[in-house]
């Protein structure tokens, strides 16, 4: 069993997520992504970072739930990791953010043997925990954009080419 200290939390659709606060680096409003062709639908295209340019992935998207217009809760989310020795940001697009917290059981959390019967990846989960006795799937970011495990979602979610999202 795994230990997480502190979380981002957030929802996409009806579900709690959340990520490690290490790898947050700000929550920004909502801005229109330039698009990039041929991208797949997860891919909104890139939005301006104070002069860098990040990728904006709607995560409600990349997780097969019902597309939404953006309201007063949407948020995107800026975050930073290193994987194979360099640096990546990623911006994601989020329903609402909630707080900064801990989880409950002093940060333990559990794998997701149900993943594959969710039809989720097991890899793009680091476990799930509770966040006030509610049910909080703990996102691996690096494993999530890791190509190998991109690829395998985008065909289980025929989210390949220009197909839109779930509506």
């Amino acid at each position: 069993m795994e230990r997480v200290n502190t979380v981002l939390t957030f929802a996409v659709a009806d579900s709690l997520f959340a990520v490690e606060v290490g790898i947050v680096q700000e929550i920004l409003s909502p801005q229109k992504p330039s698009r990039l062709p041929k991208a797949p639908p997860y891919l909104q295209g890139l939005i301006d970072v104070r002069g860098t340019s990040v990728a904006l992935v709607d995560l409600r998207c990349l997780l097969d739930e019902e597309s939404r217009p953006d309201d007063e809760d949407t948020r995107i989310m800026l975050l930073c990791f290193e994987a194979d020795g360099e640096r990546h940001y990623i911006a994601l697009r989020v329903d609402r953010v909630i707080e900064v917290a801990q989880l409950d059981d002093d940060g333990h959390v559990a794998p997701l043997s149900e993943a594959k019967m969710l039809d989720w990846d097991p890899r793009m989960l680091l476990g799930i925990g509770r966040r006030d006795g509610v049910i909080t799937a703990l996102l691996d970011i690096r494993a999530i954009f890791d190509p190998t495990i991109m690829a395998a979602t985008r065909t289980r979610n025929n989210l390949g080419g220009t197909t839109p999202c779930p509506s």
